[in-house]
């Protein structure tokens, strides 16, 4: 039998856009997931693969811009081997599909090719890719096992390209899309195939490397439930041994900080972390903070977690599991530098955010804001 090395990368998703990013951010974040394309290439020249396959999603949906299609395809041919695609549930074929379009036909490169047929696609001398593509957003079995059928232990070095989750990973019992191990498992024990590169979990699984199924995850982080940057397979078939290396190659991090913060002490851990994390332009952060601060440890927090967002390319709370109480102490308000109105303001707003009234959240907000307004106690 023969041996083959490659690259095993899925879920690229081009074209996402992120609600929680605006501006420069979201441009940064949508033309970075195609530029990580070139540098999936430059490994795999480095590693000396023979090839890359995209196991699905290759693009977020079919509405993409000529212009989109245009530079994603000219970061693939730049990956100078052959570069094969699946389409997954984000890009399917049938009406519609962005591979129908004049723009992906007009500009795919020589060394670009659809896996648009579901079964054996020679790919070497005695090496096969066993496609299994999408072909509508809902399919109504598993997308995979029809690809099995007819292989035979022949000696053909086989690599399965399938799109979907496996049994034992989907939450959703009733999904009828969902990916029997069963049958991929007793294709690889008869020798009939020999590795399984799948895509739709955005995560590296498992993270042990060990088995001949794999997902690769995406190669650039898209949510806050995906730890880490993004990473493709280095995968090595020799014989019936199967050798699998991730390497790491995005650039963008979603990073949730779940911290308690119960005085300025915290807050101070708190600033020293921020400035340690970078490259901030390419992380999107999440807070989840919980505790009590008085008020001028908490306009502390609020003036740092301003000049933050400034640098990050996203920084927000996640309200739903933020529970941080500012509880003003009693001495707190004795020597801010306010009269009059102010004054009576100040004490109206002290009574109301003490008591059980519906607007008492509002008003410590207006608390905090007046206390940075006037900077604290006058000096």
């Amino acid at each position: 039998m023969t041996s083959t090395r490659f690259l095993h990368t899925s879920d690229w998703q081009l074209g996402m856009t992120r609600h929680y990013l605006e501006g420069e951010a979201q441009s940064r974040f949508t033309g970075d997931r195609v530029e990580t394309i070139r540098r999936i290439g430059e490994l795999a020249r480095a590693r000396g693969c023979a090839f890359v396959v995209v196991a699905g999603d290759v693009f977020e949906h079919a509405n993409l811009s000529r212009r989109d299609v245009g530079r994603a395809l000219d970061a693939m041919g730049a990956v100078g081997l052959p570069v094969y695609l699946l389409p997954g549930n984000h890009d399917p074929l049938g009406p519609g599909s962005i591979y129908a379009q004049d723009a992906f036909r007009d500009l795919a490169p020589d060394n670009v090719v659809l896996l648009d047929g579901t079964g054996p696609w020679p790919v070497a001398e005695g090496v096969e890719l066993v496609a299994a593509p999408w072909r509508s957003k809902r399919p109504d079995a598993d997308p995979v096992a029809p690809a099995l059928e007819g292989l035979d232990a022949d000696g053909t070095l086989r690599v399965v390209v399938g799109h979907g989750m496996l049994d034992e990973l989907d939450p959703d019992r009733n999904s009828l899309a969902t990916v029997r191990r069963a049958p991929l498992d007793a294709a690889l024990a008869r020798g009939a195939v020999h590795y399984v590169a799948l895509g739709d979990r955005h995560i590296r699984w498992p993270e042990d490397g060990r088995g001949a199924i794999h997902y690769s995850g995406a190669h650039e982080s898209t949510g806050f439930r995906e730890p880490g940057r993004g990473h493709v397979l280095e995968v090595v078939l020799d014989g019936g041994t199967v050798e699998v290396t991730p390497h790491e190659v995005g650039r963008w991090e979603h990073l949730r900080l779940q911290r308690q913060l119960d005085g300025p002490d915290d807050v101070d851990a708190l600033r020293a972390e921020l400035a340690a994390l970078t490259p901030k332009e390419r992380i999107i952060l999440q807070t989840v903070f919980t505790g009590t601060l008085n008020l001028s440890d908490s306009a502390a927090l609020e003036a740092l977690l301003e000049q933050q967002a400034e640098v990050f390319a996203s920084l927000n709370a996640w309200e739903r599991h933020t529970d941080l109480a500012v509880v003003p102490d009693e001495h707190e308000f004795e020597d801010l530098d306010v009269g009059g109105y102010a004054a009576d303001a100040l004490e109206e707003l002290r009574r109301t955010a003490g008591s059980d009234a519906e607007d008492a959240a509002v008003a410590g907000d207006a608390l905090r804001l007046l206390y940075r307004l006037v900077e604290g106690p006058a000096r």
